[in-house]
């Protein structure tokens, strides 16, 4: 259809109803097959990734420019995402399709956040809010203040992403009063925030209900996002008992391993590879307090070499944090500052003040 210049037809009769089945998103969501989408995607397109063919109505070309950006995130191609995001939130900011702009806008901010422009994507998150409370929609008013918040985590300003996730889920329980927690991306973005106020608990309970209902419907990234949260809240809390390799309670690290094994498995099998480094890195935090040392390097080499291929910064910055963590339990002194020194110099760099203390218990050690 595109190749007889049949594009708005082909979007409208085979795209969207078929390849998409509609608000379904069947072959990206239920399949994980991003790679193919981008494939049907590039139909679309006089020059991909950057300009639409001229036969779409503005509507398509808003919506093929943002579908093509989340394929390429999620294929860990970040920074060629952010091009078409962009474009998206310039065409349907000009038409002042504020939800559309909302949605580009949010995704825009997401990319932003994990290529480390930090200064940026305070702005562009918040920019996001804005739209998304002009258009209405209370979903996405939901979605873009936990980006926002996110954001402010991220930056270390926790008693603003505090507030900001408060609002999200008042928004999430008007929306939908059947699911009153934050779920999925947005429910382990406030997880992530919670574990770092040491709300162990809180966690738990959290996702283990929002586990049940992602299992419902089927979600391998929600169930993934889930499993992680449970698996990372096992660490913190060994790691709350005792820090030494040999004294953590076994039970602790048991339910770690079962809980973030199926995490990276649910993570992969969505095909977000934007996604799996969070995984992997948690992994490899267990196999360190395990002793299991080679599998540590294993996970971690894989997270470093996704992160490195998508120019994801704010992940290398994780992976240079525990290659010291690592170097250190393996009494390699040299080596763990060599990664201390690298990670406390993006950090800085990136404005990642979330980072800080572990950037100061990890000098403590190195007696720096």
């Amino acid at each position: 259809g595109c190749a007889a210049d049949l594009q708005q037809q082909a979007f409208n009769d085979v795209f969207v109803r078929r390849i998409r089945r509609g608000t379904e998103q069947f072959l990206p969501k239920k399949l994980g097959a991003f790679g193919a989408d981008l494939a049907a995607l590039s139909g679309y397109f006089a020059t991909p990734w950057h300009v639409p063919s001229v036969a779409l109505t503005e509507a398509a070309r808003t919506f093929v420019l943002n579908d093509t950006g989340v394929d390429l995130r999620a294929l860990g191609r970040l920074r060629e995402a952010a091009q078409p995001l962009q474009s998206s939130l310039d065409i349907s900011l000009a038409r002042a399709e504020w939800k559309d702009t909302a949605i580009s806008a949010n995704n825009l901010s997401e990319v932003t956040l994990t290529l480390g422009n930090l200064l940026q994507v305070l702005a562009a998150a918040w920019q996001s809010v804005e739209l998304a409370d002009r258009s209405g929609d209370n979903f996405w008013r939901m979605v873009s203040r936990t980006a926002f918040a996110d954001a402010l985590h991220q930056t270390g300003r926790l008693t603003e992403a505090a507030a900001e996730f408060h609002a999200a889920e008042t928004l999430q329980r008007k929306e939908q009063p059947e699911f009153p927690l934050l779920y999925s991306w947005s429910g382990f973005r406030y997880c992530d925030f919670l574990l770092s106020l040491g709300q162990f608990q809180e966690v738990q309970t959290r996702a283990t209900r929002t586990l049940t209902e992602a299992q419902s419907y089927g979600d391998p990234l929600s169930i993934g996002l889930d499993q992680l949260a449970l698996g990372r809240t096992q660490l913190a809390m060994a790691k709350q008992v005792d820090s030494t390799v040999s004294s953590v309670p076994e039970q602790y690290l048991a339910q770690a391993q079962d809980w973030l094994h199926r995490a990276v498995g649910e993570i992969r099998k969505s095909g977000q590879r934007d996604y799996l480094p969070r995984g992997l890195l948690a992994h490899a935090a267990w196999a360190r307090m395990a002793g299991q040392f080679d599998r540590a390097h294993r996970d971690l080499d894989e997270a470093f070499t996704i992160a490195e291929r998508g120019e994801m910064r704010l992940h290398l910055a994780d992976c240079h944090l525990e290659y010291a963590r690592l170097a250190l339990a393996q009494a390699d002194k040299d080596r763990a500052r060599e990664h201390w020194v690298t990670a406390k110099e993006m950090i800085a760099e990136m404005g990642y003040h979330r980072r800080d203390k572990e950037v100061d218990e990890i000098a403590a050690q190195l007696d720096c």
